[in-house]
């Protein structure tokens, strides 16, 4: 292959699993868990906006995903000093006692990171996207190359499920569902549309949200206080969701923007082409 295979390289889990079309679904589940730290919902909630342009938010991230993860180097290492100046810039005041802190604090771009990278490995598996439990800690260890774009030591994050687990366990403590939280719950479900849009909001998006918001752990549902259903149950519908997308040809799923995986086969050659398969090889 010629050309910069960029910072996870075709040989990576990441590039073969971030092709599958349920990574958005995953990227929803993210939101969902990322909102229930008080904190990093703060931050968003003071300086996003998010809520008059939520599909222009949706895009940056999905294309940030795509940079990083398909991009060149040079495309990718910009990107990340791109968020690393935008967050050192950016603060907000704690909810409960009041005390303003930078949104680039460690602790919040860790769980910030982990909730995203967790959702991604949760939903690919239970849709049935074929990862091996070695497989699933290559794929978090090669995440602490994101997570070094964001700000974080990469030594300091987890590289493995044991690892992200214990990091789960630890702060748990600290996670609550208040009106930050709710008011992302509500966003979610109901997002910004064209009045024409609305009927296929109410059919297709809220079906879409719904099955993120199922997907969630236990805790979570607690937290926010709306039941989902039994795990088989929404395992069922995951699998089901994965199988018919799956069915849409790749060729035609990478032509929506922000289009990277296409990029990166011209830039690459053939070879380059995402595939399940390719990851045990």
């Amino acid at each position: 292959m010629a050309g910069d295979p960029g910072l996870f390289t075709p040989d990576s889990v990441t590039w073969q699993a971030h092709g599958d079309p349920m990574m958005w679904i995953a990227g929803i589940r993210a939101l969902y868990l990322q909102a229930l730290h008080p904190r990093a919902v703060r931050g968003v909630m003071e300086n996003s906006d998010f809520r008059k342009d939520a599909w222009g938010r949706l895009m940056r991230t999905a294309s940030f995903v795509g940079t990083t993860t398909y991009g060149t180097t040079e495309a990718a290492e910009r990107a990340g000093a791109r968020v690393r100046r935008i967050h050192g810039m950016l603060g907000a005041t704690d909810p409960d006692t009041g005390e303003r802190y930078g949104v680039d604090d460690p602790d919040l771009l860790l769980w910030v990171h982990c909730a995203e990278i967790d959702s991604y490995l949760h939903v690919l598996r239970r849709s049935g996207f074929p990862l091996t439990d070695a497989q699933a800690d290559r794929y978090l260890a090669e995440h602490r190359i994101s997570a070094r774009l964001v700000g974080l030591d990469p030594a300091a994050v987890p590289g493995d499920r044991a690892s992200l687990a214990a990091y789960f366990r630890e702060v748990r403590p600290l996670l609550a569902a208040g009106a930050d939280a709710r008011a992302v719950d509500d966003f979610l479900l109901r997002p910004p549309a064209h009045p024409l849009l609305i009927p296929a909001r109410e059919v297709l998006w809220r079906r879409v949200a719904h099955l993120a918001y199922a997907s969630l752990p236990p805790y979570a549902h607690e937290l926010y206080g709306r039941p989902a259903p039994e795990p088989a149950v929404v395992t069922r519908r995951l699998r089901a969701t994965g199988t018919l997308l799956r069915c849409v040809p790749a060729r035609l799923r990478w032509q929506l923007p922000p289009k990277h995986i296409l990029r990166a086969m011209a830039r690459l050659g053939p070879h380059a082409r995402p595939a399940p398969y390719k990851i045990g090889r």
